[in-house]
């Protein structure tokens, strides 16, 4: 087998929340164009619908699953069907969260604090407890991959909402904890880092906290922030047999940010 087939995931199926838009949407490229099919959840089915359309035309299957992970118990409802109607599962990519609000701790309402805690770390539990639950049954082996944060080892000046900070922190070292357990059933566990990308909330950030965004750019060795596209073929290797060795990972992509 040479080097680029074993990037290759055919044969594969893939399930991404938030697959629909962003970083989400060129990563379900991504490996739809290595090979895989793919089951995308997200909020919005316009741009399921979308997203699914590409996918075909790249020769894949494309299956949408309209619904919130961010809410625990549709969560469970949203895994329980893939599984049940899309199965087996071989990769799985949690990728749905986000900050979403710019309240300070010292005003944070406990409600609030709760819902983007279960958008970014309930959300990627659920989903790797039912989905890797099968994969360890099933006893052929699997790739998860959990969107972390660079905000998940560094924190972002000049703005609120930092259940962001904690909840991404939470994501990898949960990354950490299954790969360790997984390990000897061939279901490897990692997690990416974005940086700074140009997703649609990072440009509603842009439009509402300019100077938040104009100074995280300048904070960027590179001196520019990420496209999503950049994301794709991380994701590719992640999931696929290039990955064999590697659980437990955090891997930073970040154009440098956080070398400083």
């Amino acid at each position: 087998m040479s080097v680029l087939d074993r990037f290759r995931l055919d044969g594969k199926r893939a399930l991404i929340t938030g697959g629909s838009r962003g970083l989400g949407r060129e990563m379900a490229l991504g490996l739809a164009e290595a090979g895989a099919d793919l089951i995308l959840v997200g909020r919005d089915t316009e741009s399921l619908g979308k997203t699914a359309a590409d996918i075909r035309s790249c020769g894949r299957e494309a299956f949408e699953l309209q619904g919130d992970v961010g809410d625990p118990n549709e969560c469970e409802q949203i895994c329980s069907r893939a599984l049940a109607d899309y199965g087996p599962i071989d990769v799985l990519i949690n990728n749905v969260g986000g900050r979403r609000v710019n309240i300070p701790t010292t005003e944070f309402p406990l409600e609030t604090w709760q819902q983007m805690i279960d958008l970014n770390l309930t959300s990627t539990f659920l989903c790797t407890k039912i989905i890797g639950a099968a994969m360890v049954e099933r006893g052929q082996g699997g790739r998860i991959i959990n969107i972390s944060s660079i905000n998940g080892l560094v924190t972002t000046r000049k703005i609120g909402g930092r259940s962001y900070e904690t909840s991404k922190a939470a994501v990898i070292q949960f990354t950490k904890t299954c790969a360790a357990d997984w390990a000897p059933h061939g279901v490897t566990v990692n997690a990416i880092c974005p940086g700074g990308f140009m997703t649609e909330p990072n440009q509603r950030w842009s439009r509402e906290n300019p100077e938040v965004i104009e100074a995280f750019k300048d904070q960027v060795p590179m001196g520019e922030f990420g496209q999503p596209e950049d994301l794709g073929p991380l994701a590719v290797y992640l999931a696929s047999d290039a990955s064999r060795y590697m659980t437990g990972a955090t891997l930073v992509i970040d154009g440098g940010y956080t070398l400083w």
